[in-house]
């Protein structure tokens, strides 16, 4: 049986006017998504949006040897398939699963109906596309200029945010492909973290234990990211 999930767990549809979101609510089907499921390729043609409630998904760039980083992260906090509202309605990057879990997926055209309705719905939109981007800009600060024991601070930081729970489930090479490192550093980081008694690490499995250890240890791009979210998106319908 496919697992329940309900609307309000998504932030973006829990803060739509009740009006746009009647539209768009017999149309959004709920999906479950598997660890490591692609929902698009880069440069592919996008035919839905994806709005998670329990799923983690990594959009990443994949370059010509096949290497890959992760430039952003979606969970509940927003949509992935921002280009079919934006115009271009394909974008350079993959999208996958990086945490099993339930989204609501929602075919294109609806999501451009209304959107140039314009009205909140689109306003909310463009500021979530804006805070996504800031993302993706301290993203490429923080793989520039800060230690991997930081990124990995981050990255653990941002994914909690998108989850209900101080869990995830996630293998070292799949941590490693997102940050764009070897598998022997995240081990080695993920290690110390283990040690300092901040999270538990068990065949992907990954509990935090000290959530203000991590933010302690985790370099200032964690939270330009979050304040810029916060500041960005609202916490009710009534704006």
């Amino acid at each position: 049986m496919t697992p329940s999930c309900s609307l309000e767990q998504n932030k973006l549809l829990a803060v739509l006017p009740q009006g746009d979101l009647a539209r768009l609510a017999p149309h959004l089907t709920p999906v479950e998504l598997d660890l490591g499921e692609v929902l698009y390729e880069s440069g592919g043609r996008l035919a839905h949006v994806y709005f998670p409630t329990t799923a983690i998904v990594s959009l990443l760039y994949i370059m010509e040897n096949g290497a890959s980083a992760e430039i952003a992260v979606v969970g509940n906090d927003g949509l992935v398939g921002v280009a079919l509202f934006m115009g271009g309605e394909s974008m350079m990057n993959r999208a996958v699963v990086q945490s099993a879990g339930m989204a609501y997926r929602l075919e294109g055209h609806h999501l451009k109906e209304e959107f140039h309705r314009g009205g909140p719905t689109q306003r909310l939109f463009l500021r979530y596309t804006q805070a996504l981007i800031t993302q993706m800009a301290q993203t490429a600060v923080c793989n520039r200029h800060h230690t991997l024991d930081q990124q990995l601070c981050r990255w653990l930081l941002l994914s909690l945010d998108r989850l209900p729970a101080l869990e995830l489930l996630m293998t070292q090479e799949l941590i490693a492909n997102m940050l764009g490192v070897r598998r022997e550093g995240v081990n080695e980081a993920a290690s110390k973290l283990q040690r300092d008694g901040l999270i538990q690490y068990n065949r992907g499995h990954i509990s935090v234990l000290d959530r203000p250890g991590l933010e302690l240890l985790a370099c200032e791009c964690y939270q330009v990211v979050r304040t810029e979210t916060d500041r960005l998106l609202p916490t009710s319908t009534a704006w």
